[in-house]
């Protein structure tokens, strides 16, 4: 990882906001994404208890991904389909996936919720990975393709390579390098890893192009 590019980044950013994420101006853009809102959401209906119930599962993976600003309108509609036309089988298949994923053995709860997806063609990173970080945005991070390849590429990452297809083996790089940089830089930049990533984006955009 270039560190010295990250440093420069974090110095930038911080010049503009001085106080991180708790910027004001920063802090307009959070809500505007309601990124609070559907935390206290999904906490507090994906708990173990209510992932018994597989239609409620079904449905509040639905209002997450259709409130979702981080998810593209285009990806929304194609979620909604597959949903509505799950059968009683494959709901309760969705929500055995969902519970290992958050409480559970989570690689396989990750590929459980792949397969499922993958047959009904909406293997998206965005769908995917949503869920888990709204749950636990501390824990978990968001793939946004475009902007998860820049960042790897402006820091010269080259061990974690992206695949269009979603993989545990790129999500758990991935986060281990978003991990890393949270190490590295100050606790006002990381009060999630979506805000992490989201100051890496802004800040090292110019190089995304440019650092290979």
């Amino acid at each position: 990882m270039n560190l010295d590019r990250l440093y420069e980044a974090e110095a930038r950013f911080m010049q503009v906001y001085p106080d991180g994420f708790d910027d004001p101006q920063i802090q307009a853009i959070r809500k505007k994404h309601n990124v609070d809102a559907l935390i206290k959401f999904s906490k507090e209906s994906l708990t173990r208890l209510n992932c018994q119930q597989p239609d409620f599962v079904a449905d509040t993976l639905l209002k997450i991904v259709s409130r979702s600003s981080m998810v593209s309108r285009f990806e929304k509609p194609p979620f909604k389909d597959f949903i509505n036309t799950l059968g009683p089988d494959e709901r309760k298949i969705l929500a055995f996936a969902v519970e290992d994923r958050l409480f559970g053995k989570k690689k396989a709860g990750f590929e459980q919720m792949l397969e499922l997806f993958a047959h009904h063609k909406v293997a998206k990173w965005t769908v995917l990975t949503a869920v888990p970080f709204y749950f636990a945005p501390r824990r978990e991070v968001f793939v946004k393709p475009n902007t998860a390849k820049g960042i790897l590429k402006a820091l010269d990452v080259e061990d974690v390579v992206y695949s269009p297809r979603p993989t545990w083996e790129f999500y758990r790089g991935y986060q281990k390098v978003l991990s890393q940089v949270k190490k590295e830089v100050s606790p006002s930049l990381s009060p999630s890893y979506a805000a992490l990533s989201g100051f890496l984006m802004m800040s090292l955009g110019e190089n995304f192009t440019t650092s290979r």
